[in-house]
């Protein structure tokens, strides 16, 4: 490990060489892929750095233990005992940042929700989740983009499809995926029993131009009538846009905008998105077993997290965490449920890597 840190520091001393360089800096190209890896790394530096000094400080401190004077050698041991609890979090800490980077990290993200088994209840949650997500979306600054949804009725979703744009947008929703089960009494439950409802959520990360460069003759465009829940919202021309991916049957629809230019466009997006992360299955066996586990089929019995609200709680079966705190949460409040998912995943990935 050690050997790794020492080339990425010198990495990362060649990198602030070449951005000081006035030939790198009037290739803007280069100096903005320059500027990229060096903030990637620069962390990993500082924390190396650290862990140096502590490892020098570990030195000096045992020469002291050989002192003759018994209050320098006893000052000497407590420094050891604090200086060791340092190195051993350091050296967590750069197992973590040397974990190979997901590439997806970065990008903006597609969310798909859709009412499972449960009736209204499940298209009322479909919404809060939705809520959720998108209030968690504006305290980050985040920008959120509704590509496609179906209310219905009683102010539910039946499913919303939307984009997320923000640096690390998909890093932080990406453990989103599967299952989501709510208990709570419906307004409409006169004896005041407990339902229990589900929807499902899919995350994908958006598919760039670069990465994904589809042939105008392998996508069949269908134009419609905008459905609804009736009303003016609903558009009287057919400005609904559906895309069809042909040699892999993926299917991709918008009507949220009345333009029927831009209902294309967004479809397009999600359809890349769909490709993208189908292609990305398709490569890699272990990414293709977690996303089928992760979506499930909306029924009551597959889940990855449930919300009690007779109890205020939130657990997430995956790695056993229940918080209760749910009025928060359901307010957009989801930092400390996602940390705790960001870390299971890695140390999960620190074992893997050991063994």
């Amino acid at each position: 490990m050690i050997n790794k840190l020492r080339g990425v520091e010198d990495r990362f001393i060649k990198l602030e060489q070449l951005l000081s360089d006035p030939e790198v800096v009037k290739d803007q190209v280069s100096y903005q892929k320059y500027v990229k890896e060096h903030g990637e790394i620069a962390k990993v530096v500082a924390v190396f750095k650290a862990y140096e000094t502590v490892i020098s400080e570990l030195a000096d401190s045992n020469e002291l233990l050989k002192d003759d004077d018994p209050d320098i050698k006893e000052m000497a041991k407590e420094e050891i005992e604090s200086l060791t609890g340092k190195q051993a979090a350091l050296e967590e800490e750069l197992k973590i940042l040397l974990i190979p980077k997901d590439p997806l990290d970065d990008k903006n993200v597609i969310i798909e929700i859709r009412a499972g088994t449960g009736g209204e209840e499940a298209g009322l949650f479909a919404n809060d989740v939705f809520r959720m997500y998108h209030r968690y979306a504006d305290n980050k600054n985040w920008k959120v983009e509704i590509m496609d949804s179906h209310p219905t009725g009683v102010g539910g979703l039946k499913e919303v499809v939307a984009m997320i744009k923000g640096k690390g947008a998909y890093s932080n929703f990406k453990y989103e995926s599967g299952t989501h089960r709510v208990q709570r009494v419906p307004s409409t439950e006169t004896q005041g029993r407990i339902h229990t409802s589900a929807i499902t959520v899919a995350v994908l990360p958006e598919a760039e131009d670069v990465e994904l460069d589809l042939k105008t003759a392998d996508v069949k465009v269908d134009v419609f009538r905008a459905s609804g829940p009736g009303g003016q919202s609903v558009n009287t021309t057919d400005s609904a846009v559906r895309l069809t991916h042909l040699p892999s049957g993926i299917v991709a629809t918008c009507q949220d905008q009345k333009s029927q230019l831009k209902n294309k466009l967004k479809a397009m997006q999600v359809l890349k998105a769909r490709i993208l992360d189908s292609m990305v299955k398709e490569e890699n066996a272990k990414r293709s077993a977690e996303r089928k586990g992760q979506i499930g089929s909306g029924d009551r019995s597959e889940r990855i997290r449930t919300y009690n609200f007779p109890q205020g709680r939130v657990t997430d079966h995956r790695i056993g965490l229940t918080l209760y705190k749910l009025d928060s949460i359901m307010q957009g409040e989801i930092t400390e449920l996602l940390d705790e998912l960001t870390t299971f995943n890695q140390a999960q990935a620190l074992k893997n890597a050991e063994s």
